[in-house]
């Protein structure tokens, strides 16, 4: 009987033995594969042939909507030749650019968007249209001409005057981003 309880136990200490080898064997597995599988890849949204394509001239976008609020151009144009130096290698140049982007800020107008109980506006829309012309001198089968524009809306109970420079810099950011991807993103 002592001889059994000794085989007991002398199996429980081999099974007990076996069992943390693979306890910790199953955690360093796991440690190795987290750590592997971490990846790492820089994504800037850009398919520009860099050997055909080095230089990007951007013309100064006028406004020529009806209602002019002159910090929409500076702010627009700022972020437009700061997207294509962040998110690219192109050289800027002042003229006969690889790729050319010209245009004109054609909207910025104001909309009663909702009409609340009492029959006034209860919110306001606000749009911003800019008209693009890209030229692709590397492949003019990508040339294009076409309207980009944002919109927010915010309530009546507030003065444009108040809101206009944050949701400027909001509409102007995802303008600049949808004149991005038409242009060198091919998305």
């Amino acid at each position: 009987m002592a001889w059994n309880k000794q085989l007991n136990d002398s199996y429980l200490m081999n099974v007990l033995s076996k069992f943390r080898t693979l306890k910790v064997l199953a955690v360093s597995v796991l440690m190795v594969a987290f750590v592997s599988c971490a990846v790492s890849y820089k994504f800037n949204g850009s398919s520009i042939n860099y050997e055909k394509v080095k230089t990007i001239q951007i013309a100064t976008f006028p406004i020529r909507s009806s209602y002019v609020y002159a910090p929409l151009g500076t702010t627009f144009n700022q972020k437009l030749e700061d997207a294509y130096v962040r998110q690219t290698r192109l050289t800027q140049v002042k003229q006969n650019g690889d790729l050319q982007i010209e245009g004109e800020i054609t909207g910025y107008n104001q909309y009663n968007q909702s009409v609340s109980a009492d029959g006034f506006s209860s919110e306001v829309k606000l749009q911003i249209t800019v008209n693009v012309r890209f030229i692709n001198n590397t492949n003019h089968d990508e040339d294009f001409e076409r309207n980009f524009s944002a919109f927010r809306t915010y309530p009546s109970t507030s003065m444009l005057t108040d809101v206009q420079d944050d949701l400027i810099d909001e509409m102007t950011a995802e303008i600049v981003d949808q004149i991005f991807n038409a242009t060198v993103a091919n998305w």
